[in-house]
């Protein structure tokens, strides 16, 4: 017998598979400034209303039940989101965040050397799930800051398993018309999975919601999420869910994590999704202010991306002072956090939550000083 050396094993070090050390890590917004106890944090968009007081209250009581699993079906939430959008209960997917649904319609679809295609500028967390199966990550050119179908479809051959589309979009607050959502999907190969993220959709309430819905009703090969993060406020529960078609839940749910949503999380879900007036006043304010603030900011000389979501994105000049760099640490020393975007391929501009008005007010202040106003 044969006895290997001690030191061989000593020697080696695990090696990650090819590809992973180069994904460019997901960049969360800022929560801390320095020397600053309590920020104003605007650079993750956040409900800046909170949370509805019925879901704290729904997520106080699952505190009884931490020593339990969680119900691996979700019942109570599927059953309460089926109801109100008028979904059938066995074509829903429930993920921890929205972001765990990509990652898992990423895993069940993507083999290495396939390839998905999104806007961009599109959200990190698409391409991060990607890279992680092997899969190239197609970036189409947008066109004003929006989704450019054609673009998308010129990229689209016949290694694309997924193609991701934001609307409105983040981190640029674009949208497009359902018409060209549609002419997206009929152009796609039907082997092509078309994932319609709409982690901002209630912000746009000039639109029938309902059309994403009956797209992914109809069609095999459409899923549409959403999340509870923003509208809802639940950011920290993260809890997440998509509408598909009955064969694809079938092939995801079977590498889901049996445990993945707990039990406060879907109580708090459930409860936040029957408070109609919090969701009200949380687009209310909103549409108050998104306005304001892109007229006030414009007036200061910036440029500002006409936006459907609960943000806007600004564009700073190249100016040495004047840059979207030293805007965004500027802001941060005077306890007001926004979000510069240069991973997304906008280093020129920041990204910033809509506020209560006392901090909308002092973001145009701030940022009035700052451009020498």
């Amino acid at each position: 017998m044969t006895v290997m050396p001690v030191d061989r094993f000593a020697a080696e070090r695990p090696v990650p598979k090819p590809g992973i050390l180069e994904i460019e890590p997901y960049k969360p917004g800022k929560a801390k400034a320095d020397g600053i106890e309590n920020p104003i944090k605007l650079s993750a968009n956040e409900n800046i209303l909170g949370a509805s007081p019925k879901a704290v209250e729904a997520f106080a009581e699952g505190a009884a039940k931490m020593a339990l699993y969680p119900d691996p079906r979700a019942s109570i939430l599927r059953g309460a989101i089926a109801e109100k959008y008028g979904l059938e209960p066995d074509r829903l997917l429930f993920g921890c965040g929205s972001d765990e649904v990509f990652q898992l319609l990423n895993q069940t679809f993507l083999e290495p050397g396939d390839n998905i295609v999104q806007p961009a500028h599109g959200f990190a967390a698409w391409a991060i799930g990607a890279r992680a199966c092997g899969g190239e990550v197609r970036n189409a050119p947008e066109k004003d800051l929006h989704v450019d179908v054609d673009a998308i479809l010129e990229l689209v051959d016949e290694r694309t398993r997924l193609v991701f589309v934001a609307n409105p979009a983040n981190p640029t607050g674009t949208w497009i018309p359902f018409s060209e959502i549609r002419r997206l999907h009929e152009a796609l190969p039907p082997s092509v999975v078309l994932v319609l993220d709409g982690a901002y959709a209630e912000f746009q309430s000039d639109r029938d919601h309902a059309d994403d819905f009956e797209l992914a009703r109809h069609e095999h090969n459409v899923v549409v999420t959403r999340t509870f993060s923003k509208i809802h406020g639940l950011a920290s529960l993260r809890v997440g869910w998509a509408y598909l078609p009955a064969e694809m839940t079938a092939a995801v749910d079977r590498i889901r994590l049996p445990f993945n949503v707990n039990i406060p999380a879907q109580l708090a879900a459930v409860a936040a999704l029957g408070d109609d007036d919090f969701q009200r006043r949380s687009v209310e304010l909103v549409e108050i202010w998104r306005p304001w603030l892109t007229q006030q900011l414009s007036g200061l000389g910036l440029d500002v991306v006409p936006s459907a979501a609960n943000f806007v994105l600004v564009k700073f000049p190249s100016t040495p002072g004047k840059t979207a760099v030293e805007a965004e640490a500027f802001l941060t020393s005077r306890g007001y956090l926004v979000r510069g975007v240069a991973n997304y391929g906008l280093p020129d501009h920041v990204r910033i939550t809509i506020g209560l008005e006392e901090h909308n007010r002092a973001v145009v202040d701030l940022l009035a000083e700052f451009m020498g106003r």
